[in-house]
């Protein structure tokens, strides 16, 4: 298993009032969890190819603007981490879109490596069965 990507150290917990640098009409349209983040789809850049899910607050978002590296929150360790850190597996943004209840970004990446902690391409590769329904004319 690959190793996981470091947090950066030192980072103050998100909230829906910590600072950011992040712009202000862009942190004006961001409807956040009430601990302060959003929902980042992670798709390739090249194929659109949903990679994985993470989260941002306002600062990991303006990181990610600013430098072009996916730059996350996380909540298991509390701290901002740079996809590729550690592992090598890197992702270079190219573009961030914000859905339409700001809720949500999709943040399109060239993909170096695998997105997946477990070494995989993308973290969605277990697929459940569905069972479909019948279609009437």
């Amino acid at each position: 298993m690959p190793a996981p990507d470091a947090p950066l150290n030192g980072a103050p917990a998100p909230g829906p009032v910590r600072p950011s640098r992040l712009d202000p009409a862009i942190a004006a349209r961001l409807r956040r969890t009430p601990d302060g983040l959003v929902a980042a789809v992670v798709r390739a850049h090249d194929s659109g190819e949903v990679l994985m899910v993470a989260w941002m607050d306002d600062e990991a978002l303006h990181r990610t603007l600013t430098t072009g590296r996916a730059t996350y929150w996380s909540r298991s360790r509390g701290e901002y981490w740079v996809k590729g850190a550690t592992s090598g597996n890197h992702q270079y943004v190219r573009s961030v879109a914000l859905d339409c209840d700001g809720d949500a970004l999709l943040v399109s990446v060239e993909q170096v490596g695998a997105a997946c902690h477990t070494g995989q391409r993308t973290c969605f590769f277990t697929d459940l069965p569905v069972s479909s329904p019948e279609v009437t004319p």
